[in-house]
């Protein structure tokens, strides 16, 4: 007799592996569009003579509206279909990107800086478009995938700079700096194209929740929480992904091209490892995992308290990347374990929550720089991944002693 396979073992249908692979190679180039100006705005500083403080915000800018929209971008997901939500961000996005090619002055930067953002919503849009194709007990490890896409970070952080030298200025298509947004662009209606093209349309969406049924899981504590811990391991990730090269270029010396490779390395454990994350919280519990993360990220971060040759701090900042790609997927898997079905409004909350993280660090950084000094990064990610790893045990802790899981229905 033939048993029936479990939903923990049943493979997932050609349709959601099609969703998986498009959703994540998609949100790999949205994000890469996202922390652009990580790179490009060096050259524009040199260019436009900005001050460390417009620097900070020009970069910052498009994290804060990635961010800020990435709760009713979900909230659309959900009601209205992940792929449709996912494309028509795609193209925004590209359009905003090309405009950028030409633009001039640093106002007009700051504004298409502000809709380039758009790209950081495509994280929550392509939760709730997994969520949608995907069982809640597979979602650990297909969420994972999905998530390292944030690997995008990196495609910015090497390629950015041979871009920028590749084309000069003057010819029919825009050159130096200009020429990075301009390719983005038309990857992006590429992307866009291949999307609507090879991948299912949008399962029926019939519901009868109103506005408050769907808001009405932010009033737990539970999920704001999680959002805490997102700041901790995505959030910082941005952070640091912006705040790296420049910290290479100023405080070490080196070219712009080698603090991206530098960067780099800090990037590709804190995306690429995302699946593993994924993995071992479907196999041992994303509890288990989140306080495995948390721990790694304190070891990597207490050394860096102290300034250090190149080559030690380049080590340290892979390893607290290692943890934050193991927590992020981690705390998706909670997320997706406690909120069955609303993937879309709770991992967008949770997802703006990690990307203002991602929007105020860098700010923080700045101003606390003066009182803490060159290794004010470090001390601020270390004293607050520290009280996030003394609540989320607390709480977990808690949930033991109540006897308290995850509803899978």
């Amino acid at each position: 007799m033939t048993v029936p396979a479990t939903p923990s073992t049943a493979p997932l249908t050609a349709d959601a592996r099609r969703v998986v692979t498009a959703a994540t190679l998609g949100f790999t180039l949205m994000f890469a569009v996202w922390v652009m100006f990580a790179i490009v705005g060096l050259p524009i500083r040199k260019e436009l003579g900005l001050t460390d403080a417009q620097f900070t915000l020009l970069t910052a800018i498009p994290v804060l509206t990635g961010s800020l929209l990435r709760l009713p971008a979900g909230i659309w997901a959900d009601r209205y279909g992940g792929k449709r939500v996912f494309l028509i961000t795609t193209v925004i996005t590209a359009a905003f990107a090309l405009a950028l090619a030409w633009a001039d002055g640093y106002t007009t930067l700051l504004a298409l800086a502000l809709g380039v953002g758009l790209a950081g919503v495509s994280f929550a849009v392509g939760n709730a478009w997994i969520a949608q194709w995907v069982p809640v007990s597979r979602q650990g490890l297909a969420l994972g995938t999905f998530g390292a896409g944030n690997a995008g970070a990196s495609i910015t952080k090497l390629l950015a700079p041979l871009m920028i030298t590749l084309v000069p200025a003057g010819l029919l298509i825009p050159g130096g700096w200009h020429f990075v947004p301009f390719v983005f662009g038309l990857a992006l209606l590429v992307c866009a194209a291949l999307t609507a093209r090879l991948t299912p349309n949008d399962q029926a969406q019939a519901t009868g929740r109103t506005l408050g049924d769907w808001l009405r899981p932010l009033t737990r504590a539970q999920v704001w929480r999680f959002g805490l811990y997102y700041v901790v391991f995505f959030g910082a990730y941005v952070a640091y992904s912006l705040y790296l090269p420049k910290y290479y270029v100023d405080h070490y010396g080196v070219p712009l091209a080698q603090a991206g490779l530098l960067t780099a390395l800090f990037i590709f454990p804190a995306s690429l490892l995302r699946p593993l994350g994924g993995y071992l919280s479907d196999r041992f519990g994303p509890r288990t995992v989140t306080v495995a993360a948390f721990t790694i990220m304190l070891a990597g971060l207490l050394p860096l308290l102290r300034d250090l040759p190149v080559t030690p701090f380049m080590l340290l900042t892979t390893i607290v990347g290692i943890g934050m790609g193991v927590g992020k997927a981690s705390t998706y898997t909670l997320v997706a374990q406690w909120n069955p079905g609303q993937m879309g409004v709770v991992g967008g909350l949770v997802g703006l929550l990690g990307g203002l993280g991602g929007f105020i660090l860098p700010l923080a950084f700045a101003a606390l720089k003066p009182t803490l000094g060159g290794q004010t990064a470090f001390v601020t990610l270390f004293a607050l991944t520290a009280l996030s790893t003394v609540i989320f045990v607390a709480n977990m802790v808690r949930l033991k002693v109540l006897g308290r899981v995850p509803d899978f229905a």
